[in-house]
C-alpha cells in the first residue's frame, strides 16, 4: 500500500519528528513537505496522511491550501497533528476540506508540542520537550494500526 504523508512543520520541527520516526519505521512512507513540494502528485497513492502544527486552532493555511487544490479525491486519509494547547476543535478545517473531497478518515494522532506562539514565548513557551519519546512511540504505533 502506497502511503504519502503531507506536511507542514515549521518553528520547532514537532510534527517533523513524529514523521521522520514514521518514515524510519516504514521506509515505503513518502514524506511531502508542502513548502518545497507544493505541486505534488497525489494521485498514485492509496492513503495520504495530513500533518501538521497547529496555527491558530486550525492546520497551517499552506496544507489545508495544498490539500483544497491537490488533495485527490476518494482516497483514504489520517491526520497527524501536534499542538501546544491541550484543547480545541483542531482538525475542522481539513476535514471539512477532505469530506468535501469524499475521503475517507482512517485516523488521526495527535500530542502536545512546544509552543512558544505569542504570549507564550514571554514564559518560555508550553509542553516543553514534546514530543518526547513516549510520544514520538505513540505515533509509530498509530501508523502501525492503518
Amino acid at each position: 500500500m502506497r502511503t504519502a504523508v503531507v506536511y507542514y512543520s515549521k518553528h520547532h520541527g514537532n510534527t517533523k519528528k513524529l514523521l521522520d520516526a514514521i518514515a524510519a519505521e516504514d521506509g515505503s512512507v513518502t514524506l511531502i513537505d508542502v513548502t518545497k513540494q507544493a505541486e505534488a502528485d497525489l494521485s498514485s497513492y492509496d492513503r495520504i496522511g495530513l500533518a501538521s502544527g497547529i496555527y491558530f486552532s486550525s492546520f497551517a493555511k499552506q496544507l489545508v491550501a495544498f490539500a483544497e487544490a491537490r488533495l485527490p479525491e476518494n482516497k483514504d486519509v489520517f491526520y497527524i497533528y501536534t499542538h501546544g494547547a491541550p484543547f480545541g476543535g483542531f482538525l475542522k478545517k481539513i476535514r471539512a476540506v477532505a469530506n468535501k473531497k469524499n475521503c475517507r478518515e482512517i485516523g488521526s494522532f495527535h500530542c502536545r508540542g512546544f509552543d512558544t506562539f505569542g504570549p507564550f514565548g514571554k514564559i518560555g513557551g508550553i509542553a516543553k520537550g514534546r514530543p518526547d519519546e513516549k510520544d514520538i512511540a505513540k505515533a509509530v504505533g498509530f501508523y502501525r494500526t492503518l
